[in-house]
């Protein structure tokens, strides 16, 4: 089975999108992760703006079909962390440290979508907000909008954008990655020392396909969940129940496993940036695109991703039930690392140090390679290598 994203009516590459942005300005920096404008706040030479919009998205159809078969409405929780930390981690992987200013935007069917989800919502994003703060991590709530759409969204549209004041020499730029640079993932799984709970590590991508691929056809009948133009054998595909326990993962359901809040890993780049000067030349939040996500920012050289982490469970369990492709696999879901830092070797100790202080499982997954065109190559749990 091939293409199963796409005929989703979803897309990792987004070619018709990239076509349309691509003759837009790239800002400042055009190698970091998110666009780079001057400080037009205060006209500081010394200083740059960094803004940032992305939410939840189709996780947020989950998250529904899950509180409407539980009444469990704790769900919506995770739901907030996602559209905050698909922003913050962006922008800290452009190298931003803290200040963030958040505003959301939610986009609801009220038929469906009730007032108290919205204040589960708000509380949501309150309580991960403070998490933050003792971190070190400010995030000022600046507010944002409500709005019943009811004719266009089935169920709900959570979005946030965050924009954030930066000193310019702090900026990370993936251009200076250079062929000899080691690469350290940082894995999307597990349970770190600021998570209350085991995370599946799926963060907020690809969930079209994480859920129609686990779950069976017995929520074909919710309807309002998925796009009725969807071809029938690719809508709830899969052959488990939200409430079933994970084997091997005690106390876990499918359910809240494909629902594990997104992971930040903004406390550790925090500590990493303030504890080395030199040496971080590129960081890569694995989000679109997966682990093929580094060729938007390639010029020139290979990257060779072949001591990859072992696929947690629920990346197991998707390939498994679907039988999608290796090479779908590592183009749709992270499979086990959403954040990479392209460093020199020399460095690599110390960052593994403060991840594990952390209890971040990290470790050096690859290398990058001279050549004069860029290109990507996986290697998968089976020996297989990819190209990209």
């Amino acid at each position: 089975m091939t293409d199963r994203y796409e005929n989703r009516g979803v897309s990792f590459s987004k070619k018709d999108v990239h076509k349309a942005i691509k003759d837009l300005d790239k800002g400042l920096i055009p190698g970091a992760f998110c666009k780079i404008t001057e400080d037009y706040l205060t006209g500081s030479k010394d200083h740059c703006v960094i803004m940032h919009a992305d939410g939840a998205g189709t996780k947020s159809s989950l998250a529904y079909l899950y509180w409407k078969h539980t009444g469990d409405i704790s769900v919506w929780d995770g739901i907030a962390q996602d559209s905050i930390v698909m922003n913050l981690d962006d922008l800290v992987c452009a190298g931003a440290r803290s200040n963030f200013l958040l505003s959301s935007t939610i986009g609801r069917n009220k038929h469906l979508i009730t007032g108290e989800v919205i204040s589960r919502l708000i509380s949501g994003a309150q309580n991960f907000v403070s998490e933050m703060q003792n971190h070190g991590i400010r995030i000022i709530d600046t507010g944002g909008e409500t709005a019943d759409l009811g004719d266009l969204v089935r169920t709900i549209v959570v979005d946030n954008t965050m924009v954030v004041r930066e000193e310019r020499k702090n900026i990370i730029d993936n251009h200076n990655i250079a062929a000899g640079n080691v690469i350290i993932g940082l894995s999307s799984f597990g349970q770190t020392k600021y998570e209350s709970s085991y995370n599946g590590g799926i963060g907020s991508n690809g969930l079209t396909s994480a859920r129609h691929d686990i779950f069976g056809e017995l929520y074909r009948k919710d309807t309002e969940t998925y796009d009725p133009g969807t071809e029938i054998d690719l809508i709830y595909s899969g052959s488990k129940l939200l409430d079933e326990p994970v084997p091997g993962l005690d106390g876990i359901s499918f359910g809240k496993l494909v629902l594990s809040p997104t992971r930040t890993y903004a406390p550790v780049l925090l500590k990493i940036f303030n504890s080395i000067d030199e040496g971080i030349n590129g960081c890569i939040h694995c989000t679109g695109g997966a682990q093929t996500k580094i060729l938007h920012f390639l010029k020139k050289n290979r990257v060779v991703k072949d001591s990859m982490f072992t696929p947690p469970p629920l990346f197991q369990h998707i390939k498994e039930l679907s039988g999608t492709s290796w090479k779908e696999m590592y183009s749709v879901f992270n499979m086990g690392h959403r954040m990479e830092l392209y460093v020199e070797p020399e460095i690599s100790e110390e960052i593994l140090k403060i991840c594990d202080e952390f209890r971040l499982e990290a470790k050096v997954i690859g290398r990058v390679e001279e050549s004069e065109d860029p290109g990507l190559i996986i290697t998968d749990p089976e020996g297989g290598t990819h190209e990209i």
